[in-house]
């Protein structure tokens, strides 16, 4: 992050490193890194390190930042994505054998489109194209842009960031936590940085750039572009934080994503979504069965709806050390046809299962369909086959 190093020689002050000239902390590089560890559960209460037999190790102890868990390639099993802070990122393809073949450059996440290693901190996954590829937006440091890497199937992945139009408005800035978010519900998944300097410095230099900083949000216009949607007066997104992690959720069970934001030096924010559309939307809570997580990790959704075919997996992690509701959210447009839900499951069964409404939140089990539903406005339409409608009393004869 910082140019170069240098220190007193002889004396007890620390090293230092300096940015633009000026004094600033070192790091990371010239600072040691710390390799990568898996750990497999044993199922009774432990766990082993299976980290070099995975293949997954990083003996080069790069500066690891985020993992995240998901299916690149549509096998059916979870791929590893890794963030490294200012060397190459690691790309690992699940063999199914228990371990991994690391394919960072050849899958083109290793770099950006210059071919670069970036300072990546922040990992957002999701498919914005709508074609059943998950994406990923990769954060990086100021004076620099974040890469957008289109997923060009069999996790062969192109940086896009210029050509979808996120390069300029994002490069004074510090990103950290990110999402793929469909703020507005139309069924197109919009990109979200938050973002925060590390040098405190800057603060007293007229570097087009502060300590504490907004996040950006930027709409999908489809077709692979996005436009950058300025902040108003007074609203969350202009919001001055020195921002870190962001989880990103349906706080209120209304339909709508929201957004905690966790600073370096303050209390958690917490953003609420009042976008003004009334556009539809449904959400999916997953159970698994025997055979699968029961958190249900690793599950693929497709949900075809209003001529649209949207993805959503279920995720442990993401954004940057942070954790998303794990519930699947769609929006609909203006359609209020919730569509038909086709759900690959962890363990490798498949259901397909056509939604009754929209606008609620359903909880459906592998192999049982819906068990529950949850709507923003009480009385729910569609009762949980765990609480059927009461019957009316009968008077007495």
């Amino acid at each position: 992050m910082a140019d170069t190093t240098s220190s007193e020689q002889g004396s007890a002050s620390p090293a230092f490193c300096q940015m633009r000239g000026v004094p600033v902390e070192c790091g990371p590089r010239g600072l040691p890194g710390e390799p990568d560890h898996l750990f497999h559960n044993n199922g009774d209460g432990t766990f082993t390190d299976v980290s070099v037999k995975a293949g997954v190790s990083d003996t080069e102890a790069f500066y690891g930042f985020t993992a995240v868990f998901v299916d690149l390639n549509g096998d059916g099993k979870v791929d590893l994505l890794v963030a490294n802070d200012s060397e190459r990122n690691y790309l690992y393809i699940n063999k199914g054998d228990g371990t991994f073949d690391d394919q960072s450059y050849i899958s083109g996440f290793a770099l950006n489109g210059e071919g670069r290693e970036i300072a990546s901190m922040g990992l957002a996954v999701g498919d914005y194209m709508n074609n059943g590829l998950v994406d990923v937006l990769v954060t990086d440091f100021g004076d620099d842009y974040k890469a957008l890497y289109h997923n060009d199937g069999n996790a062969s992945f192109t940086d896009v960031a210029r050509e979808a139009g996120i390069v300029k408005a994002a490069m004074p800035f510090v990103g950290w936590g990110d999402g793929l978010i469909d703020y507005d519900n139309d069924g197109w998944k919009d990109l979200m940085m938050i973002n925060g300097h590390v040098y405190p410095q800057v603060d007293q230099h007229d570097w087009g750039t502060t300590y504490a900083q907004r996040p950006l949000l930027f709409h999908n216009t489809h077709h692979g572009k996005f436009e950058y949607v300025p902040p108003v007066k007074g609203s969350g997104l202009a919001a001055i934080i020195a921002g870190r992690g962001a989880a990103f959720g349906d706080l209120f069970n209304n339909g709508k994503i929201d957004m905690v934001i966790n600073p370096i030096d303050g209390p958690p924010v917490l953003l609420k979504n009042v976008n003004p559309d009334r556009h539809h939307w449904v959400e999916l809570k997953l159970v698994g069965g025997p055979q699968s997580p029961r958190d249900a990790v690793g599950a693929t959704v497709y949900l075809t709806a209003g001529g649209i075919r949207q993805r959503e997996d279920v995720m442990s992690g993401g954004s940057y050390i942070s954790s998303n509701d794990q519930r699947l959210h769609f929006g609909l447009g203006e359609t209020p046809d919730p569509g038909t839900a086709e759900i690959h499951w962890p363990s490798g069964a498949k259901e397909t299962l056509r939604l009754p409404a929209a606008d609620r939140i359903f909880t459906i089990t592998e192999g049982k369909g819906i068990t529950g539903v949850l709507c923003a406005r009480p009385p729910c339409a569609i009762r949980s086959a765990a609480n059927p409608p009461r019957k009316k009393p009968t008077a007495p004869r």
